[in-house]
């Protein structure tokens, strides 16, 4: 293991890597040195008409309408995401040019492991999965081969299972890299019961529950959590929450 940790965070539904830095400003204060978040863009520009779409697809809210009416003139607050989900909620569109992307991304870095809110926790699990059989997605191979070796672990903050035909072949039996799946109690957009579809296939997991709702939470006992979760996710952390978890299926 190097002496930096790196791990690679995927952000939610109509943010971008610079928003979900932001917003997790005090989650990387936090972290001292040892631990390198790195943020990336999703490869899906939204338009006003994507924003219009269905809320449970995850998360008009992290994007303030502030943020929503700057983000023509400003980069930096283009609203992207991982995909589209069709009508129907059963093909996620643009699912494969994102996966394309992160093969790039991981052919030229290494991660311990991924963390992602929202449909980037949705997308994080899905490409841990991936690293473990890369040759059900063809196009995800480089030379025949995995663009990266497995992650350490996994955080799922808000995750739900994608529904699309190349997600259900990626997850059609389950997936071994150990996974911290972060749920809240009050969360209105991605219920628990969403949530439970992705943690039905994750083999190795740990479950932790907070009191709100639809955020990566960062109080106090949560950012000590953080820390010393992801400078060592093999670890036995204390819970930060009022409920834990942990199982093997």
């Amino acid at each position: 293991m190097s002496a930096t940790r790196k791990i690679l965070m995927l952000h939610g539904f109509a943010q971008n890597g610079d928003i979900f830095s932001k917003r997790l400003g005090a989650l990387r204060k936090a972290m001292g040195e040892g631990i390198e978040l790195v943020f990336i863009d999703g490869p899906i520009i939204l338009h006003n008409v994507d924003l219009g779409g269905d809320p449970s697809n995850v998360s008009l809210n992290s994007l303030d309408a502030s943020e929503a009416n700057a983000a023509s003139s400003d980069p930096a607050l283009t609203p992207r995401a991982w995909w589209r989900a069709n009508p129907e909620r059963t093909r996620a569109q643009g699912l494969e040019e994102s996966l394309v992307a992160l093969r790039d991304v991981l052919r030229r870095d290494r991660f311990d492991g991924v963390f992602g809110f929202s449909q980037g926790a949705a997308m994080a699990a899905l490409l841990a999965a991936l690293l473990e059989k890369p040759q059900v997605y063809e196009p995800f191979l480089v030379d025949g081969k995995a663009p990266h070796p497995r992650f350490q672990f996994c955080v799922a903050v808000s995750g739900f299972r994608v529904s699309d035909p190349i997600s259900d072949k990626i997850l059609e039996d389950s997936y071994e890299t150990p996974t911290l799946h972060v749920i809240g109690k009050t969360d209105v957009i991605v219920v628990e019961e969403r949530s439970k579809g992705l943690l039905n296939v994750s083999a190795n997991s740990r479950v932790e529950v907070h009191d709100g709702g639809h955020f990566v939470p960062s109080q106090a006992k949560w950012r000590a959590f953080w820390r010393e979760y992801l400078r060592d996710p093999s670890e036995e952390v204390p819970s930060p929450g009022f409920m834990s978890k942990s199982q093997t299926n």
